[in-house]
């Protein structure tokens, strides 16, 4: 018995060897991260039939007389039997790939043994098949919880299944006095070596996959670190400049040789090894980008010859090419080089490809919010262009009016006029302008107004020199002004007021055009500024107009307050500070 222990000790070593090699082969990995599909399933059954093959041929025999015949791949006599690893590789089949694998695993095993005769060989056909079939059940639950079984898992199977195979032995023998004392030798070492088998290849794929989930973490950091790095540079497009400082960012991260990104048709950017020929802004020059374009699919090379560089001597022996991709339309390529092939694994395309992902998506908001940006854009300038046309035709009419009567009033209202006009223009190709461009354009419109209605009403300003210089919506004053001017006022001739008051606080503007009008009804008061109004004194689509300006550009902490009373109106927003550029 003891010399038997140990024999199979060697043949489970034999299995747990293979088991650790096939492991370190990263399609075996995959397969084994995708077992609940059906063809992980066939290819696992092909796997390990493989392992049946070699657990059954590297049996050892037993013969009539019970001797340990320690030879390999000798066909058995017809009274012999063998002690092997077979419910080894059953068993796990079973747990990693559920009932169709082991029941499969488990029937080409059992014809295996069949084939090579000895006493009985239909009972181990029979056993192999139960030992499947039962172990692909446990395997189920796993499968089900997206885990794998832990080396108890495989020691507490083993012993199950092991003990099946005793079983089966003892009922099926046609001599069951042979059949006993078969059991007593082989029973115990067959038992512990088979559970301690099917504990240790458990233990390696659980060792495997903690590992591959610790690279995992580790990428995931790195691509994170890398995605927050280069999202300014991405989101700007596909330019060199941006590109260039994208390509050494990932450089200096990853360690690669080079790394070269191209738009559809040229190189953008290449950081690193063969940098002497693959210049930004050339053409794009390897046929494995070419390739990836074409198909939009991750392309892999290992030889100079794969990746299809046409310069002599150049460098770079491997490369990994990503698409990076828009809307699903190929708008480049991002391309890992290695001048070292070696160098290129699975952690590095793996890599690549979640990068790759995450550009794709840096390129494709970049492109959202430049077309929001036009979006607004165009939005401001149709509600800018709605300013009132009717004030240039009345400005035009008093003008006409005082050439006879005051033409140096005359003069310089048309001055005024046309610093109006100007005024106008520039806030129409303009977002913001300054404050005091814009108190400039109220002057100018106040000037009009009281040509056309001497001493109706006065303006004050309210604020201090240090609030000129910043930024504001081109008419958010003339505006407030104007509609203060043109309904407050009613019924009252004199005594008119409006004021225009600037403060800061903190980082913000609170900007307030006040009134002491006869103040706004109380029906129409909750939808000033929010909807177009059916009112005899106007719709109040200029206030709505700004309104809306002033969202679109600061957000809804911008839009305005409106307070109304019988003593006056006032109207507020609060904007941030922001400088002027001109």
């Amino acid at each position: 018995m003891g010399t038997l222990f140990i024999l199979m000790l060697e043949r489970v070593g034999l299995i747990i060897v293979l088991a650790y090699l096939l492991l370190s082969i990263p399609y075996f990995k995959t397969v084994l991260m995708k077992r609940e599909r059906w063809r992980s399933k066939l290819q696992l059954m092909v796997i390990f039939s493989v392992f049946a093959f070699i657990s059954n041929f590297t049996g050892v025999e037993i013969s009539q007389d019970l001797q340990v015949v320690n030879q390999l791949f000798t066909s058995l006599d017809p009274t012999s039997s063998l002690a092997n690893t077979r419910v080894l590789t059953i068993g796990v089949s079973g747990l990693i790939g559920g009932t169709p694998v082991g029941l499969v695993v488990g029937l080409v095993s059992g014809i295996i043994r069949y084939m090579q005769g000895g006493s009985d060989p239909h009972i181990y056909f029979i056993s192999s098949t139960l030992i499947g079939l039962l172990s692909g059940l446990f395997g189920n639950n796993f499968i089900g919880k997206n885990v794998f079984p832990k080396s108890s898992h495989g020691a507490y199977i083993g012993i199950l299944t092991e003990m099946v195979q005793m079983s089966s032995i003892l009922l099926l023998s046609s001599n069951s006095a042979q059949a006993w004392n078969l059991v007593q030798l082989i029973g115990l070492p067959m038992i512990l070596t088979n559970s301690i088998g099917m504990a240790l290849f458990l233990s390696i794929i659980q060792s495997f996959n903690k590992l591959e989930q610790e690279t995992r973490a580790v990428q995931t950091h790195a691509v994170l670190e890398l995605a927050e790095a280069t999202l300014p540079y991405f989101r700007a497009g596909l330019t060199e400049e941006a590109s260039g400082k994208v390509a050494q960012i990932i450089q200096d991260t990853m360690k690669v040789s080079a790394v070269s990104i191209t738009d559809t048709e040229k190189i953008v950017a290449h950081v690193g090894a063969a940098s002497d020929h693959h210049k930004p802004p050339k053409s794009i020059l390897t046929d494995l980008s070419k390739a990836v374009l074409e198909t939009g699919q991750v392309k892999e090379a290992h030889s100079h010859t794969e990746i299809g560089c046409h310069v002599e001597g150049c460098p770079l022996e491997a490369a990994v090419v990503i698409p990076l991709t828009v809307r699903n339309e190929v708008r480049g390529t991002l391309k890992f080089y290695f001048t070292d092939q070696q160098n290129l694994t699975y952690v590095e395309r793996q890599l690549a490809e979640g990068l790759g992902k995450i550009f794709s998506s840096q390129l494709e908001f970049g492109e959202l919010d430049t077309q929001k940006r036009l979006l607004q854009d165009a939005e401001i300038k149709s509600l800018q262009a709605q300013v009132n046309p009717h004030f240039f035709f009345n400005a035009l009419n008093t003008i006409s009016a005082l050439i006879r009567i005051d033409s140096e009033k005359a003069r310089e209202l048309l001055f005024q006029l046309s610093a109006f006009f100007r005024s106008n223009l520039q806030g129409a190709r303009q977002n913001l302008i300054s404050i005091e461009k814009e108190l400039e354009q109220v002057d100018a419109y106040v000037s009009l107004e009281l040509a056309r209605f001497p001493d109706r009403f006065s303006v004050e300003k309210e604020l201090s020199k240090s609030v000129l210089d910043y930024s504001i919506p081109p008419f958010m004053l003339q505006v407030l002004v104007e509609n203060a001017v043109k309904h407050a006022f009613k019924g009252k001739k004199v005594g008119n007021k409006v004021t225009i008051q600037i403060t800061e606080e903190n980082e913000a503007l609170i900007i307030k055009v006040s009134d002491n009008g006869i103040g706004v009804q109380e029906d129409i008061l909750g939808d000033l500024g929010i909807k177009t109004i059916n009112s005899e004194e106007g719709t109040g689509s200029a206030v709505e107009n700004l309104n809306r300006r002033l969202i679109s550009l600061f957000g809804n902490e911008a839009k305005i307050q409106i307070q109304s009373g019988k003593t006056g109106t006032s109207v507020s927003s609060r904007i941030p500070k922001r400088r002027s550029d001109s």
